[in-house]
């Protein structure tokens, strides 16, 4: 089944970022605002792999004016809003969008970039019944010839020689996610996205770098809601400001409570 064509306009990161996007089928949500949050560097070029409408490349485009990015999208539709969301915030100059396949990446975009971010497809071929509406069902289940490797295979290619990758994927998945990456990635970071304090962490943020040697890590991680369900101020500095996932961890731990005396 095909989306009927309809739109919504809103707003990105507290009305900073004008965002347009389907009525029905695929919506962004707070992912894409997350994954834009854990991009470094924060100057040279960036690819985003499945971009969607945009979303996370338009918030990685306002915090890091000294950025280029090529925002890359196979469907037409959703790569048709992306230019609009692209004009409509004045980041022509600034963001390209591409229609290309992961699992076939452009040549041209080979071994060009400092940071690669994406936000792949959280569930495996053929493990869920699909959605009617094709927009959401590549959104969220991986496509027989574009599984999870693929899209790690395609960062590779496209990152510099030491150059990092972010993502965005379900705790879950974790396992396959070290796996695929340890052939050609190291310095592996894993940063828990809790839904609260002492709830088991259902995202994750993993970064790496291209042809790195050092080993996995556990970082500091942040939790986006309180017990009575509003976001976090760590998780506001991230949607609603703009903050670095980075600044925002450290600023929570920076205002949490005393250690006790020893």
């Amino acid at each position: 089944m095909e989306e009927d064509g309809a739109t919504t306009h809103g707003t990105l990161l507290g009305g900073r970022v004008a965002f347009e996007q389907p009525a029905a089928g695929y919506r962004a949500a707070i992912d894409p605002v997350l994954l834009a949050a854990a991009v470094v560097p924060e100057q040279g070029a960036a690819l985003e792999l499945g971009a969607g409408t945009g979303a996370a490349s338009l918030c990685l485009a306002w915090r890091c004016p000294a950025l280029s990015i090529v925002a890359l999208e196979l469907a037409a539709s959703p790569a048709a809003l992306a230019r609009r969301n692209v004009a409509a915030n004045g980041f022509g100059g600034r963001v390209e969008v591409v229609e290309a396949d992961v699992a076939r990446l452009p040549p041209g975009l080979a071994a060009r970039f400092d940071a690669v971010f994406m936000n792949p497809p959280f569930a495996p071929a053929g493990s869920s019944s699909p959605s009617p509406l094709v927009a959401r069902r590549r959104a969220h289940v991986e496509g027989e010839d574009a599984g999870l490797e693929a899209w790690v295979e395609a960062a590779r290619r496209a990152l510099r020689p030491r150059a990092r990758l972010a993502m965005v994927h379900r705790a879950e998945r974790l396992p396959a996610i070290l796996a695929l990456l340890a052939p050609a990635f190291g310095d592996i970071e894993v940063v828990p996205l809790w839904p609260a304090v002492g709830q088991p962490a259902r995202r994750v943020v993993v970064r790496a770098r291209r042809g790195a040697r050092g080993g996995a890590a556990l970082s500091p991680g942040l939790a986006l809601h309180e017990a009575g369900g509003a976001f976090t101020a760590a998780a506001q500095a991230v949607l609603r400001d703009g903050t670095s996932l980075d600044d925002a961890i450290a600023g929570a731990r920076a205002c949490g409570p005393a250690a006790p005396d020893a």
